[in-house]
């Protein structure tokens, strides 16, 4: 077995494990949160949380 086989074998043990932590998530978050919940969203609440404002910005008075 080569480097090149090697390093094949771990990228598929990595992808395997970001699925199944995908997966897992996946079910956690269902059990954890209503559809209703999962696919609302009020009117300007996205545009709101993008809004900077001034005074905590980590500057100095």
């Amino acid at each position: 077995m080569n480097n090149f086989q090697m390093l094949e074998y771990a990228a598929w043990g990595i992808s395997v494990l970001l699925g199944l932590y995908m997966l897992i998530d996946l079910i956690k978050t269902n059990r954890a949160y209503s559809e209703d919940v999962l696919t609302s969203s009020k009117e300007g609440e996205i545009e709101e949380a993008l809004v900077i404002d001034p005074d905590h910005q980590g500057g100095h008075r």
